[in-house]
């Protein structure tokens, strides 16, 4: 909600209510899933933190990679520039 300009819900907690994931939602699916966020999260609000902190969670693992990817091109294209 942070990075819009014009205001879709009355506020965050709305927001949270209709679109987050909670524990409760995760355990009320039929199978376990792996929950994944490109980073960052909002806390509380996209997602809580006991399920950015579960053992589903990937989010800590697909920043870090993340991070990898964007540094390898960065240096790839920088490469390219350069000769």
């Amino acid at each position: 909600m942070d990075r819009q300009d014009i205001k879709y819900f009355p506020s965050l907690r709305e927001y949270s209510m209709l679109f987050g994931l909670n524990k409760e939602i995760l355990d009320s699916l039929s199978k376990e899933i792996v929950v994944m966020h490109p980073g960052p999260i909002n806390r509380g609000i996209e997602i809580t933190s006991d399920v950015a902190d579960s053992k589903q969670s990937i989010i800590l693992q697909q920043v870090e990679n993340g991070v990898a990817v964007r540094m390898a091109v960065i240096y790839l294209l920088a490469a390219k520039i350069e000769r």
